[in-house]
């Protein structure tokens, strides 16, 4: 696949530069029938292009959603991985925070972002717990 190898050379170049750069980057942007011309790049927009090339360099689709985008239940429940049903659920337990657009709930994705990490935080505090029991009762784990 050309772009996945195009991205993964790009990524290495980019890479390359972060690691030399602090603060913004400058670029120089070459267009076919014009001069180069400097650009400059703040320091987490950068990271975040490079974060793009690596994924594209993995065959990998990348979407960028902005932290107040409000998502409906079936995008978050689809983000989550989950049923629309289980996560309606989710919401009426109060579990994250919604509102409402007429009679439809809205979630903003900030929102979602936030209660997967607590998820991820708990379910990997229970993980390293049962692996403690198992190494405490001598199970080889």
């Amino acid at each position: 696949m050309e772009q996945a190898r195009q991205a993964r050379e790009a990524a290495r170049l980019f890479a390359a530069m972060t690691a030399t750069a602090r603060g913004s980057q400058s670029l120089r942007l070459l267009p076919d029938d014009k001069a180069a011309q400097p650009v400059e790049v703040p320091e987490a927009a950068f990271r975040l292009f490079l974060e793009v090339l690596n994924q594209m360099a993995q065959g990998n689709a990348v979407t960028l959603v902005p932290t107040h985008h409000e998502l409906t239940t079936q995008q978050a429940a689809d983000l989550l991985r989950v049923s629309r049903p289980y996560f309606v659920k989710l919401l009426e337990a109060g579990t994250i925070p919604y509102h409402r657009v007429g009679s439809r709930r809205r979630v903003k994705f900030e929102h979602l972002m936030a209660y997967l990490e607590k998820f991820k935080g708990e379910s990997r505090e229970a993980l390293e717990q049962l692996a403690a029991e198992a190494q405490q009762f001598g199970m080889g784990y």
